[in-house]
């Protein structure tokens, strides 16, 4: 795991991990609600050009996560996986462009969907299964991943990570958070 096990995780509401590579913030959520909320905190931060990966396995809360975002971001329409139509796109105070790349087989495919163009774009790009990306991972971007707790199916483990300068303002973003989980 890659999470430190010497922590009461049950106790944590969030604490810093530091790794060789960079510092992340690392989050208990106890439900759905607690996953969009945290998902609210970062999308009131975003900005044009901010690129979110999102990692977890099947069902781990990746489009959960993703509403929250949205919604911080001031879309009011409703967010769905795109797991079938590869991307969403939700207007907002500036685009969002929401992949799924669950279903490609060879990121050669996002070439034929001018990905770049989103990714490095306008708008707010959050790109869940960012494993099937390979070449085209960008240099900066914000690191959310998302895994279920062992003896609480409805518990999440989320760490938030950022790679690259731009993103160091989000290790603010969580001083004052407040879990539901008691």
């Amino acid at each position: 795991m890659w999470y430190n096990t010497d922590y009461n995780l049950s106790d944590k509401i969030y604490f810093l991990l530091f790794t060789n590579e960079v510092a992340a913030i690392v989050l208990i959520s106890c439900n759905e609600k607690d996953t969009q909320n945290i998902g609210y905190y970062i999308g009131q931060r975003v900005k044009a050009g901010d690129i979110i990966l999102l990692y977890g396995d099947l069902g781990s809360g990746k489009t959960v996560l993703t509403r929250g975002i949205a919604k911080g971001a001031g879309v009011e329409s409703r967010v769905t996986s795109p797991t079938f139509i590869i991307m969403n796109q939700y207007p907002g105070n500036c685009p969002i462009f929401h992949f799924d790349l669950y279903r490609l087989s060879d990121s050669e495919e996002l070439y034929d969907l001018d990905f770049e163009d989103y990714l490095y774009g306008d708008g707010i790009a959050i790109v869940e299964w960012p494993e099937k990306m390979a070449e085209l991972l960008p240099k900066e971007y914000l690191k959310v991943t998302i895994n279920k707790l062992e003896d609480d199916d409805n518990k999440r483990i989320i760490k938030i990570s950022s790679y690259g300068e731009k993103y160091e303002s989000y290790k603010e973003v969580f001083k004052g958070y407040e879990s539901t989980c008691r």
